[in-house]
């Protein structure tokens, strides 16, 4: 197993470039792909590339400040105290990576964006107290919890599926008309088959890694300057401006103010003027996550002036994200853009061609490796349902299979090949101060234990009429 992951980590350390250069390659792949399979010249190629660079302007701020005020949040002395607390549950170098997968993956089950910052902290907190930990792997391990976000509480489909704003007089949108009525979570994300795959894919995924963990000159040593948190001294303030900058009292009345909105919107149902607040856990979404972290990261840090410099220190990891998620959303836009002469787009003829090739009983599995393949190139879970979801959903029907079972396997697929596209990474790694290339061998790892996984557990769900309506 150690040569295998070996193996890995050194074909990606040579052939794996830069995250930006791997998007840029994408983006030539598919202006060439899409050309033929849209029926588009490449004037029409470079315009649907052009005009869709901007798509994910909005996420891309969302994704930058997941960075920064989750990065900042860590640094917190409350917030450092307590990884180092979790940290020190582990003995060993296997048992530190395990316990990182383990507890990324419980994180990304409840909610994605939480996930991926805890995973990559939880990992700089354990390269700290563990002599001989890869520190490389650590942060694989960290970023590896990511594979189950999808069939998790913040999965996009699962949630699309279960929200009667979606739901008009066409059906569920982005269902080509297959559903009609909204389906409960219990069918989805608590349904027993997909709860058994998760804890499957999250205990194999931390096995491998413990045994696989490297020994001797291949174990990779963080520079403790890459952990270090700069400490700044803050003299006794003199002036007005300097005793307002260091008051807690700023701090706390906007973190109080804060807390009441998280306690209200996720935990107390009320009424005010005719307005109802309270959206339970449903409502935790990205920008909720980044609230939180917004807000306990002002109270950890004390006084406004500590938390200003923290967010400072924890703008530099964001740059990954600012340069590259233009370029995506770019690639998104050439993936699904069907203006040429066939009237169709390249995920569609990706779609098309697994559907062709299945019956009622591999109908999900081979829609979850359709999903994994268009993930690639348009690593966006909402994305993803309105390419693949009007293909797929009313597809699915026609065959006889559940369309909440179509449904999380397009989610599976979508959260599949994450660990071999460096896009949702970038926050882990500005985090954790690597580069995509140092975690992406050890992640062949978690790809391929996930790919098992769900191979034969929706062929399972096929075989044995769990998917049947």
């Amino acid at each position: 197993m150690r040569k295998f992951t070996n193996a890995c980590v050194n074909f990606m350390n040579k052939f794996l470039p830069d995250a930006f250069i791997f998007a840029v390659i994408l983006t030539i792949i598919v202006f060439i792909a899409a050309m033929p399979a849209a029926g588009a010249n490449p004037l029409q190629m470079a315009m649907a590339w052009g005009s869709g660079v901007w798509g994910l302007l909005a996420f891309s701020m969302q994704m930058a400040l997941v960075v920064v005020t989750g990065t900042a949040f860590a640094t917190a002395p409350i917030v450092k105290k307590a990884l180092e607390a979790i940290a020190k549950l582990a003995k060993t170098p296997a048992q530190g990576v395990m316990l990182v997968v383990i507890v990324s993956g419980i994180a990304n089950f409840l909610n994605w964006g939480f996930g991926l910052i805890v995973g990559a902290l939880l990992g700089r907190a354990v390269a700290r107290q563990l002599q001989g930990v890869d520190y490389r792997m650590l942060i694989a391990a960290g970023y590896s919890g990511f594979v189950i976000w999808h069939a998790g509480m913040s999965g996009s489909i699962p949630l699309a599926l279960n929200t009667a704003a979606n739901l008009g007089e066409n059906g569920m949108a982005n269902t080509g008309g297959a559903v009609t009525e909204l389906i409960s979570t219990s069918e989805t994300i608590f349904a027993p088959w997909n709860l058994i795959m998760i804890v499957l894919v999250i205990v194999l995924t931390a096995v491998i890694f413990g045994a696989s963990h490297p020994k001797g000159e291949d174990v990779f040593i963080v520079d403790p300057a890459v952990l270090a948190d700069e400490e700044r001294e803050y003299p006794a303030p003199v002036t007005p401006a300097e005793k307002i900058e260091n008051s807690p009292i700023l701090a706390w009345i906007i973190g109080i103010v804060g807390i009441v909105w998280i306690v209200v919107n996720f935990f107390i149902k009320i009424e005010v003027n005719g307005t109802m607040f309270g959206k339970g856990l449903n409502g935790l979404d990205l920008n909720s996550v980044n609230f939180i972290f917004l807000i306990l990261g002002l109270i950890g840090h004390g006084t406004p002036i500590r938390y200003v410099h923290a967010v400072i220190d924890a703008a530099k990891g964001a740059a990954g994200v600012i340069l590259q998620f233009p370029f995506y959303a770019g690639i998104q836009a050439m993936m699904v853009f069907a203006g040429g002469a066939t009237g169709t787009s390249l995920a569609a003829v990706i779609s098309n061609f697994f559907v062709s090739i299945s019956n009622h009983v591999t109908f999900p599995l081979w829609t979850f490796l359709a999903a994994g393949i268009v993930n690639f190139f348009v690593p966006s879970g909402g994305g993803q349902w309105s390419v693949q979801g009007p293909i797929m959903m009313p597809a699915g029907l026609e065959l006889g299979v559940k369309p909440a079972v179509t449904g999380m396997a397009i989610a599976w697929g979508d959260q599949w090949t994450n660990m071999i596209q460096p896009f949702w990474a970038l926050p882990a790694l500005g985090a954790a101060g690597l580069g995509a290339k140092d975690i992406m061998g050890y992640c062949v790892l978690t790809l391929l234990v996930m790919g098992v996984v769900a191979c034969v557990g929706f062929l399972l769900v096929g075989a044995l009429g769990l998917s049947a309506i």
